[in-house]
């Protein structure tokens, strides 16, 4: 690894993608950190040229074309670049990269109770940025055969093993290594190489998990048990092992990877826990609660940081390309037709659909599919959000049977320790949101996907630079957080909505804005409508809300409460739709209330939407 300037100039970071390399520039201008250029190249993973470091050499290429800025030492063969920064626009003094090439880290988690181990196993897993191929716990209603069919068939990059106590009964956690022992599954990148197994359960059967775990077919590595005792649950140590792990056996055995690893100034780090860095990062360093979506082609991400405590969930096959129709599936037409005030028949949806499936990487082309499209992301948000709860709950000491379609499912607000009231931050990011025609949609799709409730502040990063800072954080956690926030995100304004309910048309609360200059201004919010106000980002402004008995704004119900509140890109959005966000049974008047939003909001061309029959 190459040696860290203590004040760093000039900064390049890279993300090796499964199909793209993107790298991204940043320098200190005039005492500023600043986002300079950024390149991209299609990623060397497959012959003729297995070697990713030369898809990392085009990305860079790119950045010093653009800025005429000499990164890349061309009097080698091999990629090197000129560090430290020698002046003249030349060199740069810290290099770091992510990497999700080859499909990222896969795992398999194994534990004894499905609720208490291996939840806690799962958790740690995600933290890591690994995506979970399957959970086998003693009481998951599989038999020992199936469960020996299953493993054997996967070929996971590594295995979680956790269960137990410390001290307390190990029969149920070696039964789980017994089947592991049987099955023995392959590694994913060939059988030359022995399967990593991180042990994480009661510190009693580690040497009986040594002798099942044969030395000729794993690699077994000890670590601190995840549940020392019932009501304590400790993942990070098995997290850190994880990413350890990744480094060795699944950078290792992607082609180029050593020779980019040598030009690093830390350790590569998955893409999506990377990400989850990030945010984990901005949510700690400003005191705040955090709520964060990564939408991508295949899968979901979301992340919390909620009372310091951080989880991230990715929800595969929840995606908004090559996994569009299996949103649709899974989220059923009925709900994705509630977000659309056209008249649309069960066929017109599913043809937009089944394009986008016949072609995932294409753009809407009219309104119809645009709209569709949103509607689409806003269900996949949710039930990728009802996965997160699911594992966002307090520790569980009593066993409780839940199968997998539970997961998306609504979870019960007493069920998850996330309070949407007391939610600072949202924060979205992916292609669909950052190439949404405009910000406003955004910022809709988000509020309806996540439901905040009281004043919550709305973000979204603007071209893809999340993963790249939160790997820069690992060694300079300032100089990361203000290219967040100036350069990176995208501030889209706060929302402030109530929970309640009561007859559409019905005064909700009366709001007074009170602005730095003294003016004011005063707004009767009625159930059922959303009211936004153009406030740009750098004004503060008072919103002082007295609501009606049957709603709750932060305070109890019918509670006056004040806040200042900062504006954005879209402004003040002032949320009465109750929460769960309230929709008519009958099809004509939520048309025509999902049409009044849309407007309200500006969201799509006025004459467009005035053509809509409702």
């Amino acid at each position: 690894m190459s040696g860290l300037n203590s004040e760093p100039r000039f900064i390049l970071a890279t993300d090796v993608g499964s199909t793209t390399t993107k790298a991204r520039f940043f320098g200190k201008v005039n005492g500023e950190w600043k986002f300079l250029a950024s390149g991209e190249a299609p990623t060397t993973v497959e012959k003729p040229v297995e070697d990713v470091t030369k898809g990392v050499r085009n990305a860079v290429k790119e950045v010093e074309e653009l800025t005429g800025h000499k990164i890349i030492d061309y009097s080698t063969e091999e990629l090197k670049f000129i560090m430290p920064y020698r002046g003249n626009k030349t060199g740069i003094d810290v290099y770091v990269s992510t990497s999700s090439a080859g499909g990222g880290l896969q795992m398999l988690v194994m534990g004894v109770v499905k609720s208490i181990t291996a939840e806690s196993a799962q958790r740690a897993a995600l933290g890591a940025g690994a995506i979970v191929m399957d959970v086998i716990a003693v009481d998951d209603g599989r038999e020992t055969h199936e469960k020996v069919n299953i493993v054997r068939f996967l070929r996971p990059d590594m295995v979680l093993l956790a269960g137990g106590t410390d001290g307390g009964d190990k029969t149920h956690v070696l039964e789980m290594a017994e089947v592991l022992a049987v099955a023995k599954p392959k590694p994913r990148f060939g059988v030359s190489y022995r399967l990593p197994v991180i042990y994480a359960g009661n510190k009693n059967a580690r040497e009986d998990i040594k002798r099942i775990l044969s030395s000729d077919f794993f690699d077994v590595r000890v670590v601190d048990n995840i549940r020392p005792q019932i009501e304590v649950e400790r993942v990070e140590p098995a997290r850190n092992a994880i990413l350890e792990l990744f480094m060795e056996h699944v950078m290792a055995h992607a082609p180029g990877y050593e020779k980019l690893m040598k030009l690093t100034s830390t350790d590569i780090m998955p893409t999506p826990a990377a990400e989850g860095l990030m945010i984990r990062t901005f949510a700690e360093m400003k005191g705040v609660n955090v709520l964060g979506v990564g939408m991508g082609g295949a899968t979901t991400n979301v992340y919390s940081v909620f009372d310091g405590r951080f989880l991230r969930t990715v929800s595969a096959n929840l995606g908004m390309s090559y996994s569009i129709g299996n949103v649709f599936k899974e989220a059923g037409i009925d709900n994705v037709r509630r977000w659309i005030p056209f008249d649309m028949t069960d066929e017109d949806i599913m043809s937009i659909v089944y394009n986008k499936m016949i072609r995932p990487t294409t753009i809407p082309m009219t309104l119809e599919d645009l709209v569709v499209e949103h509607a689409i992301a806003r269900e996949s948000i949710r039930m990728a959000f009802n996965h997160h709860k699911y594992l966002a709950r307090e520790l569980k000491g009593v066993k409780k049977e839940r199968t997998i379609s539970d997961i998306f499912e609504e979870v019960k607000a007493e069920e998850t320790y996330i309070d949407m009231m007391r939610v600072n931050y949202i924060i979205g990011t992916g292609g669909l949101l950052s190439r949404a025609p405009r910000r406003a949609q955004s910022m809709i799709i988000l509020i309806d996907a996540f439901q905040p409730i009281g004043f919550t502040y709305v973000m979204q990063d603007s071209v893809f630079m999340i993963p790249h800072l939160g790997v820069l954080s690992k060694l300079y956690k300032e100089i990361a957080l203000e290219i967040f926030e100036k350069e990176c995100l995208v501030p889209l304004g706060t929302v402030v909505a109530g929970k309640g309910f009561d007859a559409l048309g019905e005064k909700v609360a009366d709001v007074e804005l009170t602005f730095d200059d003294g003016r004011e201004e005063n707004v009767v919010l009625r159930f059922g409508e959303i009211v936004r106000i153009s406030i740009p980002y750098n004004v503060e402004v008072e919103v002082s809300v007295k609501p009606s008995r049957n709603f709750d704004f932060g305070a109890g119900a019918g509670k006056p409460v004040s806040r200042k509140v900062r504006g954005g890109v879209v402004g003040l959005v002032l949320d009465g739709r109750g929460r769960p966000i309230y929709l008519p049974a009958s099809d004509k008047e939520r048309r025509k209330l999902v049409l009044g939003w849309f407007k309200s909001m500006d969201l799509y061309p006025h004459q467009l939407m005035n053509r809509v029959e409702v």
